[in-house]
Parts: structure tokens; sequence; C-alpha cells
């Protein structure tokens, strides 16, 4: 009997076994959404000075056309994932295509600032749907593990090509159409998506089912826009008005609230003990640390080449292309590396990376030599090439195989967490510098930001020391051997040890390598 998409049937939830090239049709549906998704991150930053002349938005109002997108989007990865396995996966694909592009049509329309970041935020509903449930029809189209090896290893390299195409796209529509005109790209390319989407890609469905869990998912939200707020509004309302520290209390008190909540859920939206591993805890904050070098990173270079160098805009995304180039480069050289010697060398290698771009930027002034702007960009680029593929393969690592997809979207989510903080605190330092007592000019100002990029540098190096040990692999084993299921119908307990191959990894043996190569998706 054959499926509806043209391939054996299907078992219930699952999709049809589809022809191989059907399978590829599937992968490049699904990359289509990943570029528009992509594209969006490198594009927007390039458009921000045109934008804020446009529509008269200083510094903060700019932060917020960036942290709009990504607080939405890191609020709602994990429950988009969810929802998606409940409803079925080409569902929820469809409708976050839906969204996006109609939230990027809207954008292109926006009459104000106030109106821009709203329809953002609608842009980012949609975007939550589109990643991480496009990486969830690869996992179930392509079956075969070298197969779906190769298809996440091109999946995961889209995002560097849409990065690297962002700077040169966005410059050469801002110049020739306006800043609307970055928003108008994504409108043809998703309604293809769209349409394609409806005609080849299978339904599917997990076969069990997560619970959801609106208290955690409302705590997370008011917790990461208390802090946001807090972080972005703070210049300009003053950091001990009313307004911002009741700010931060609410954000403590909704940490505080999922702390003492979350242990007691059922099925939680973030398992409290994933945190006993070190290298998931560690990877975490290594991706909050890297995120956040990269959100400042795109803000401030932007507004320091537009408006204190006086570039175009097309020539200011020029100036940052090898910063995406070496960043598509080095994502798939990191996952070799990472199987071939661990997670520490390529750790090691982004935060001195990192560290040394943040120190050639942190003393950059109006007419810093152009040779030294390129090696910060080169040393950046690098960097965060490099740091990708460890985060991914230390949250999976050491996790029983049915909490794998669980552990990476809390690294999906921390690094939009760490692109929210990284905007509004670099962003935030740099106007207290340019607003301060000394009212300093945007480029020296802009220093404060860039020792932040820097110690943010060093923290990742630190913790590439510290969770790529024994000590560290040994806690992820124990937390491993306390969270796979101890069921065991002939009682001799080798449930338990089922649960986990002979690798003492706790995944199926290509899931690192696939992990790896996933990462580059974000």
């Amino acid at each position: 009997m054959t499926g509806p998409a043209g391939g054996s049937s299907p078992q219930p939830g699952q999709p049809a076994q589809l022809s191989h090239s059907r399978r590829l049709l599937v992968l490049a549906i699904c990359c289509m959404s990943l570029f528009i998704v992509g594209l969006d991150v490198t594009i927007v930053n390039v458009a921000l000075p045109s934008i804020g002349r446009e529509l008269h938005a200083g510094v903060s109002g700019l932060q917020w056309i960036i942290d709009a997108y990504t607080l939405v989007l890191a609020s709602l990865l994990m429950l988009s994932g969810s929802t998606a396995d409940r409803i079925g996966r080409r569902r929820t694909f469809q409708t976050g295509l839906v969204l996006f592009t109609a939230g990027s049509l809207l954008c292109s329309l926006a009459p104000g600032l106030g109106w821009l970041v709203a329809f953002r935020m609608l842009q980012a509903v949609g975007g939550s749907m589109l990643n991480p449930v496009a990486m969830s029809i690869i996992t179930n189209t392509f079956i075969e593990p070298r197969e779906r090896a190769r298809a996440i290893g091109i999946w995961g390299g889209v995002i560097g090509l849409s990065m690297a195409l962002g700077p040169i796209t966005g410059g050469l529509l801002v110049e020739s159409v306006g800043w609307r005109g970055i928003f108008w790209v994504n409108v043809p390319v998703g309604i293809a998506a769209l349409a394609l989407t409806a005609l080849f890609v299978p339904e599917s469905r997990a076969p069990r089912r997560r619970k959801l869990d609106p208290v955690g998912q409302l705590l997370i939200i008011v917790l990461l826009a208390a802090l946001v707020y807090g972080l972005i509004e703070g210049p300009g309302s003053g950091w001990t008005s009313p307004k911002i520290l009741g700010c931060f209390a609410l954000a403590a008190a909704a940490l505080l609230a999922l702390a003492v909540y979350e242990p007691r859920c059922a099925e939680p939206l973030i398992d409290p003990r994933f945190f006993r591993s070190a290298p998931f805890s560690g990877a975490v904050v290594i991706a909050i640390c890297a995120f956040a070098t990269l959100g400042g990173f795109l803000l401030v270079n932007t507004l320091y080449l537009q408006d204190v160098r006086g570039f175009t805009p097309l020539l200011a995304g020029a100036y940052t292309l090898p910063m995406a180039a070496m960043t598509a480069i080095c994502s798939p050289l990191s996952g070799r590396l990472v199987g071939a010697r661990g997670t520490r060398p390529p750790l090691l290698v982004a935060g001195l990376s990192i560290t040394a771009a943040g120190v050639i930027m942190a003393h950059v002034a109006s007419d810093t030599a152009t040779i030294a702007l390129l090696a910060s960009y080169v040393l950046f680029g690098l960097g965060f090439g490099m740091v990708n593929a460890p985060i991914t393969n230390s949250t999976v690592s050491g996790m029983p195989r049915e909490q794998a997809g669980v552990a990476a979207g809390v690294a999906s989510t921390s690094r939009q967490i760490g692109s929210s903080l990284g905007v509004a605190v670099i962003g935030s330092a740099t106007i207290s510098a340019l607003h301060g007592p000394f009212r300093l000019g945007f480029a020296a100002a802009s220093h404060a930001g860039w020792w932040i990029v820097t110690g943010c540098g060093v923290v990742i190096f630190v913790l590439g020391l510290l969770v790529s040990g024994r000590w560290a692999h040994q806690t992820a084993l124990r937390t491993a051997s306390r969270m796979a299921p101890g069921d065991d119908d002939d009682g001799d307990g080798a449930g338990e040890a089922g649960a986990r191959p002979a690798t003492g990894t706790g995944l199926s043996p290509e899931t690192p390598r696939l992990a790896r190569q996933q990462d580059a998706a974000g």
C-alpha cells in the first residue's frame, strides 16, 4: 500500500517512507525556512541606522527592534516543539510560515517604531515554529543514519550561507529601495515554501506526546520580558527608578518561582536534573555568552560603521562579510574537531578568538585603521564559528536517548536568550557611557560594550577548560544514569543499561555526530 506522499504506508503518527528525490525535496523546503530566518539575523542589523533615521528611533528603540524578535523566539521555541509533536509537525510548520511571512510583510509597512516592534514579535511567533520543527521533519524523513547525517550537514551549512549573504543583501536593498525592502525578501520565499510544504511534506507526530507546562512557560516569559525591559530602558529611565527596580524584582521573583515549581512538575518545560551535568550547565552558559557577544557585536558595530565612519549600508555590509565567511567556514570544521578531539579544543579557540576581537574593538576610534577592524571581524567569525558545535554536543551527550531532543531545545533557547541579553546589556552599556557625565562620542562610548564582549570571551575560555575534563564527563554519566528509564520487564536490571549504548553517552551512536551538524541551525 502506498502512502499519500508516494512511499510505503507509515506507522501511526510517522510519515511514509519517501523516495530519495522526494526526501531531497523535503530537505530543500525545510532549508528555505532556515534561509529566511538566518538571513533575518544580519540583514536587519545592516538596516538599523536607516530605520532609526526614518522612524526617529534612538539606540534603545533599535534595541527593541532586535530584542522584540529574539525574546519572543526564546520564550516560545520549546512550546512550539511540543505543539508540533502533539498536533502535527507539518501543520505547525505551515502555521509558522504563514505568521513569519505575514509578519515580514507587515514590518515592511510599519508606520512607526511601535508598529514595527509589534510586527517583529508576530514574525518571531512564526519563526519559533520554523527551525526546530523543520529539524524534526528532517530527522523523521531521513531514517537511515548516514543519509540523515548528510541532510543535517546541508541544513547546517545553509545558516552560514544566509548569514554571509545578509550584510550584502541588506546593504543593496537599503541603498536601492530603502530599509523596508529587507522584509520583502521573506515574502516570496515564505509563500513558495508554504505551497511546497502543502504538496510534498508528509505529516508526522511524536509517538509519545509530552504534556504542556503552561505555568513554566508563563514564568519564563515574565522572567525574560522583565529582565530585558529593565536592561534596555534603564539608561533612559534611570537605573534606580521605581519602574526599573520593579522590573528586576519581577524577574527575580519569576526566577525563584521557576526554581521552586519546575522540580515539582510531572513534565517540566526545563527539567532541573539536566543541570547536574557539568557539560550541560557549562554549554548553557557558553551559549548565552557566545550569542550575547554576537547580538551586541552586530548592533554596536553596525552603528559604528554607519554613524561614526559614515559608511553606506552596502559598504558596512561588505566590511562585515569576513566575519560571516569565517563563521560559515569554521562551523563544519568545528564539528569535525569535536568528533576527533572532543569539545575542549574548539571551545578554547573560540574563547581566545572572541576575547582578542573584543580587545581590538575596545580600543576603536573614529579613525581606526581598516586592517584592525578586519582583523577583529575575522577573529570574531573564527570564534563564533568554533563555539556552536561544542554547545550542542555538550548538551545532548550523556543524556538518555528520549531526553536528547529536550536538551537540544534548551540549548537553542539559551542561544536566543543570549542574543536578547547581548543586545540589551551591551547596547545599554554603550548608551550609558554615551549620555553619562563625560559625554563621550559613540566610538569611545562603545568601549564599555566591547569590554563586555571581551569578558564573555574569557568566560567561554575558562568554562571550556572546566566542563570538558574527566570530572565533568563523570557528572554527565551520573546524570544520565539518574534520568534513564529503569523499566525492566525481566527484572534483571537491564532496563537502565539498555537505555544507554555501550559508549556510555546515553545516545544512539550517531547522535553526537548529528548534534554537531545540527548545531549550525541554531
